[in-house]
């Protein structure tokens, strides 16, 4: 990874950048091309290795004034103008990121996929810093904002993701072309989170692992003749879980379109009902 940004630019800056190539092998494809899970993985720890950069950091190692130690928490992903199907083993995929403070505890960052020149789609993340009130769970957690990043001072075009997660947690009508008032009765799917497969190492529910739930709810509720690619997708998470805790995916909305399909799903936490994310996807 090569970070491009000097000592004199943090001063002054509220962006960084990274440009990477990689050869495609098994660990980054999936059936059909591309690993959206593994790509959102690895540009969330894009993500992460930009805040250090900007914070002047070697590695991304955040604490309180306590000495606790503060993660970045992602707020919202947004995929558009995705080509993962037209990716195969030995191509050679081109990543270019940005990162930008958007706000005094926010952040974003931008990921541009390209491939023989070819744009194969943009992955937008939007992040802010979180702590756990109380140690080792994950309920408690809490955002907090670390004073040791330049101000705020985005590129025009910045935060879309982070605007559309504004727009989700309020009043908001349609998404994708779904009527919030019109979903009606939801079919849902139980999964039992693994830890070992579903959780980071910050023992959170792992952000990548909510749209890989989204994708076995439609292969399990909708039965589709053959698997499909993400076009795009939506995702504004709302909460977490503990070790042991079941999700439920309830389908709230599906449309069947010319070359696929979209669909909207939400996450809860089966004990208590409590809203873990809004998912929006669109599938060719």
């Amino acid at each position: 990874m090569n970070i491009a940004i000097t000592a004199a630019e943090l001063k002054s800056r509220a962006t960084i950048a990274m440009q990477d190539r990689l050869v495609l092998g098994m660990p980054h494809l999936s059936l059909g091309g591309l690993s959206e899970t593994w790509l959102l993985k690895e540009l969330g720890h894009r993500h992460w290795q930009l805040l250090a950069g900007m914070a002047g950091r070697a590695v991304p190692d955040f604490r309180d004034a306590d000495g606790t130690p503060v993660y970045a928490a992602f707020c919202a992903v947004s995929i558009a103008d995705a080509r993962f199907d037209a990716l195969r083993e030995h191509d050679e995929l081109a990543i270019s990121s940005e990162l930008a403070r958007i706000s005094r505890t926010q952040f974003a960052s931008r990921h541009r996929l390209s491939c023989r020149g070819r744009p194969v789609g943009t992955v937008e993340l939007s992040s802010v810093f979180v702590r756990r009130s109380e140690p080792g769970r994950n309920r408690s957690i809490a955002r907090i904002a670390l004073d040791i990043f330049p101000a705020a001072d985005p590129p025009e075009g910045f935060g879309a993701a982070a605007t559309m997660a504004a727009k989700m947690r309020g009043a908001w009508s349609e998404h994708f072309g779904f009527d919030r008032a019109g979903a009606g009765d939801a079919t849902r799917l139980v999964i039992n989170p693994c830890p070992s497969q579903d959780f980071n190492g910050a023992d959170f529910l792992y952000f990548a692992a909510f749209q890989a739930f989204v994708d076995r709810a439609e292969w399990e509720l909708l039965a589709p003749l053959q698997p499909r690619s993400t076009s795009a997708r939506d995702i504004v998470y709302h909460g977490n879980v503990e070790i042991g805790d079941r999700i439920v995916v309830e389908l709230k909305a599906q449309r069947a379109e010319r070359d696929g399909l979209s669909h909207w799903c939400q996450l809860r936490r089966l004990a208590d009902g409590a809203l873990l994310a809004d998912v929006f996807t669109r599938r060719r």
